[in-house]
C-alpha cells in the first residue's frame, strides 16, 4: 500500500510539475510577450517580408556586410543593408519594445509608454501641427509616433519606411486605432520620395535619418516636399562632444552601436547643423534633449536586461520546437549585444538619441 501510495504521489508531482512548465511556458509567451497589447506575441516572430528559410541566410550577409567597411561606404548598398535589417528585427522591436522603434528622455514618476507618447507629441508641439495640416514622417517604422501625433494634433501624417513588411503592419494597426482616416503609409526611400514640391505643411523624423549614407541626401529631399515657411523637426543620433576618436573604448562602442542598427556611420553632433544649413533650411532650435533635467535614457535598457534574458529563453524555444525561423535567435542576440554598447554609450556619455534639431524652409523671396 505504502508503495502504490508512493507512486501515486510521484504521479502527482510529474503531473503537476507539466503543468506549472507548460503554465510558465504560456505566461512567458503569451502573458508577458507581447510590449502592447495591439503588438506582436511570441509566436508570431518571424522575418518580416523574408520567407521562413531566407532568414538565417539574410542575418548572415549582414552580419557579413560590416566586415567589409568599403561596402558600408558604398551608398548604393545602404538601402537594402536598411531594408534587410528591417525585416529582421521589426517582429521582435514589437514584441520586446512596443510601436514605437525611439528612445525617450526618462521622467520621474512617468513609465516608459508615457514618456514614449510626451516625446512623440513634443513634435507635434514643435511643428505647430493643428487639424488639416499634413505632416510628413520620413522613416516611420510601423507609425507608432505617427499615431501618437495623429491622435493628439488631429493631422493628416503621412509615413515613409523603405520596408515593405513595416507598411503592412503599419496600416493594420493604424485601423485598429481607428486612425487610418488620419494616417497613410507608403513605401519608398525617403532619399527619393514620390511627393510633389512644396506639398507638406510639416516633417519630422525620429531616429530615422541615421539610417542615410549621407544626411545632405536625405535633408535635401526634405526640403523640397516643404512648404516655404514651415517646419522640419528631427531627432538625431550622433556622437556627443565627449566622443574622442582616438579613445578605442569610444571607437568600439560607436562601430557596436553602429553595426547593431544598420548604419552606415554614425555622425557628429556638430555636422548636423552645419548640413542643415548647406541645403537651405534655418535652424530655429538644437540641444541634446538626453541632458538633465532629463533622467538616463539608457536605464530602460538596464532594467530590461531580465526581461532580454526571459525573452532570450523564450525565443531558443520556440526555434528548436520549430515555432520560430531559424536566425531569429542570431538575430536576438545581436539586438543584445547592441543594448550593450547603447548603454555604455549612455554612461559615457559619448552617444545620443535624441539630439534635436528644429529647422525652417524660408519664405519664397518675392
Amino acid at each position: 500500500m505504502e508503495m502504490v501510495a508512493g507512486a501515486d504521489l510521484y504521479t502527482l508531482a510529474a503531473v503537476v510539475g507539466s503543468l506549472v512548465v507548460a503554465g510558465g511556458i504560456y505566461y512567458l509567451v503569451f502573458v508577458l510577450g507581447p510590449a502592447e497589447t495591439k503588438g506582436k506575441s511570441a509566436v508570431e516572430l518571424g522575418g518580416g517580408s523574408l520567407n521562413r528559410g531566407e532568414v538565417a541566410d539574410n542575418y548572415k550577409a549582414y552580419a557579413d556586410f560590416f566586415k567589409k567597411p568599403k561596402e558600408i561606404e558604398n551608398a548604393k548598398q545602404v538601402p537594402k543593408l536598411v531594408d534587410t535589417f528591417y525585416n529582421l528585427v521589426t517582429d521582435i522591436y514589437e514584441w520586446g519594445w512596443g510601436q514605437s522603434f525611439h528612445f525617450s528622455p526618462a521622467i520621474a514618476g512617468k513609465s516608459h509608454r508615457e514618456e514614449t507618447r510626451l516625446h512623440e507629441e513634443r513634435v507635434a508641439d514643435l511643428l505647430h501641427a493643428k487639424p488639416n495640416d499634413k505632416i510628413l514622417d520620413a522613416g516611420c517604422g510601423v507609425g507608432g509616433p505617427m499615431r501618437a501625433i495623429a491622435a493628439y494634433s488631429k493631422a493628416n501624417v503621412v509615413g515613409i519606411t523603405i520596408n515593405d513588411y513595416q507598411v503592412a503592419r503599419a496600416r493594420s494597426h493604424n485601423k485598429k486605432a481607428g486612425l487610418d482616416n488620419l494616417c497613410e503609409v507608403i513605401c519608398g526611400n525617403f532619399l527619393n520620395m514620390p511627393f510633389p514640391d512644396n506639398s507638406f505643411d510639416g516633417a519630422y523624423s525620429i531616429e530615422a535619418t541615421c539610417h542615410a549614407p549621407q544626411l545632405q541626401d536625405v535633408y535635401a529631399e526634405i526640403y523640397r516636399v516643404l512648404k516655404p515657411g514651415k517646419l522640419y523637426v528631427t531627432y538625431e543620433w550622433v556622437t556627443t562632444p565627449l566622443y574622442r576618436a582616438d579613445d578605442p573604448e569610444h571607437v568600439e562602442i560607436i562601430h557596436g552601436i553602429e553595426h547593431g542598427d544598420a548604419l552606415p556611420g554614425l555622425r557628429s553632433y556638430s555636422q548636423i547643423v552645419e548640413i542643415a544649413k548647406e541645403v537651405g533650411f534655418e535652424v530655429l532650435e538644437e540641444r541634446d534633449l538626453a541632458l538633465p533635467p532629463a533622467l538616463p535614457w539608457w536605464k530602460r535598457l538596464k532594467m530590461g536586461r531580465i526581461a532580454y534574458y526571459r525573452n532570450h529563453l523564450v525565443i531558443a524555444l520556440l526555434s528548436f520546437l520549430g515555432v520560430a525561423p531559424q536566425g531569429v535567435v542570431d538575430v536576438h542576440e545581436m539586438l543584445f549585444k547592441t543594448a550593450d554598447f547603447l548603454s555604455r554609450g549612455g554612461e559615457t556619455g559619448i552617444f545620443t538619441p535624441m539630439h534635436l534639431l528644429v529647422c525652417r524652409k524660408p519664405e519664397v523671396t518675392q
